[in-house]
């Protein structure tokens, strides 16, 4: 696996977190003089997203980010966006948390998938972070850390081979493989089947780089080309324009990443059946691994820069529904599977000495098995640590 991948998972889904929380408070948002205490108005709304934008790219945050490391598991990588969704005034209740984690999860993996040559992952992290900086136009202070991070990315990455990219998208597929959540949007337009698998197109531009298919050159041992035989595509291929740019400000052409929310269209998500029957194979191993250390570490560095805001006063924290009415998010949360619920860790790591203290706290509380052969990977050992919890 690659010890590169996380920055561009973290980043990618984060900016499809924005765009849906963006789309859902506007379509929530009342005019201010119109609206009650308990109601939604665009100040709120600029408030929100502004705190979480600020929180996402907190500098020691994402110092911890960019370091080499391997991908966790999706429970540590959920209690992270638990966190980072409810670092302002605004409240998900469980029902809405899942399914805001659903859309942001199979749409980058959407992404990923249709990427036209691995090093295209960065474009698509751009075109995230280009829509980012929108949010935050009017606010140069947040403005210059997403610019921080965006030179990061290019530091990072810039000098990195077709390989590295390559091994970085076979990491990031391998983190989406078990997930097959339908959503309305890609099931409209058919580029996802009914069991929540998608459908790669055959047609449409072919990498940088290369050449329509349809041509096969033969050489001699001395390198000279001696023949040449063509052969018919089901595809309509067609060569790209012009490569996307890779600097701070520039056409990306490729639209992988861009906000398809633009357009307000209704996102819901269904669960497949591979993806329940995935849910109770999980909770089959439930034993505590050692291993689970690792990612308790992981988990405090990562949160220590992600505060929770507590509405100040006489200020009440906002709710916010992700399905179309109340009723809906109550029958989702009373249908919605045990083992796909998660729940949040809340390590306080303000300071040093106090992460420790409190590690060692939770730690103590877990009764540590015994080593055990590698089974289910990662993921199965934090199901176990966030169950023990």
């Amino acid at each position: 696996m690659s010890a590169r991948a996380l920055p561009l998972l973290f980043l990618n889904l984060g900016g499809e977190m924005l765009y849906i929380l963006d789309q859902r408070l506007r379509a929530q948002s009342i005019p201010g003089e119109k609206a009650r205490k308990d109601e939604w108005t665009d100040v709120d709304r600029k408030r929100v997203m502004n705190d979480i934008i600020t929180t996402m790219f907190n500098k020691k945050f994402m110092e911890e980010l960019f370091k080499p490391q391997e991908l966790y598991s999706k429970k540590a990588l959920r209690t992270v966006y638990d966190r980072l969704a409810h670092a302002s005034i605004m409240r998900l209740n469980q029902a809405s948390m899942d399914k805001l984690y659903d859309l942001m999860t199979m749409a980058f993996k959407y992404q990923v998938l249709l990427c036209p040559r691995p090093k295209d992952v960065l474009l698509v992290t751009f075109n995230h972070l280009d829509a980012i900086k929108d949010f935050v136009q009017d606010s140069p202070g947040i403005l210059n850390q997403v610019d921080e991070t965006f030179r990061q990315l290019i530091e990072t990455y810039s000098s990195l081979s077709a390989g590295e990219f390559q091994l970085i998208r076979q990491t990031l597929l391998l983190f989406f493989q078990d997930m097959h959540i339908r959503v309305s949007i890609f099931l409209k337009d058919k580029v996802q089947n009914s069991n929540g698998r998608f459908v790669l197109p055959i047609s449409g531009p072919v990498p940088w780089g290369t050449e329509v298919p349809g041509l096969i050159r033969m050489f001699n041992h001395k390198g000279d080309e001696i023949k040449r035989t063509q052969f018919t595509t089901d595809g309509n291929y067609v060569t790209p324009q012009r490569e996307g740019s890779f600097d701070l400000y520039g056409d990306r052409v490729l639209k992988l990443g861009t906000n398809m929310y633009s357009v307000s269209r209704p996102v819901e998500t269904h669960m497949s059946g591979s993806s329940k029957n995935l849910a109770s194979h999980a909770k089959e191993n439930t034993a505590p691994n050692p291993l689970a250390k690792e990612e308790l570490n992981f988990l405090a560095r990562l949160l220590g820069g992600l505060d929770v805001k507590k509405p100040s006063g006489s200020e009440t924290g906002f709710r916010l529904n992700l399905f179309p009415t109340d009723e809906e998010e109550e029958h989702a949360a009373l249908t919605r599977p045990e083992e796909l619920s998660y729940k949040v860790v809340n390590i306080e790591a303000t300071q040093e000495p106090a992460r420790r203290a409190e590690l060692s706290r939770i730690l103590g509380e877990l009764e540590v098995a015994e080593p055990r052969p590698a089974s289910g990977g990662k993921g199965e050992e934090l199901l176990a640590l966030m169950d023990a919890l």
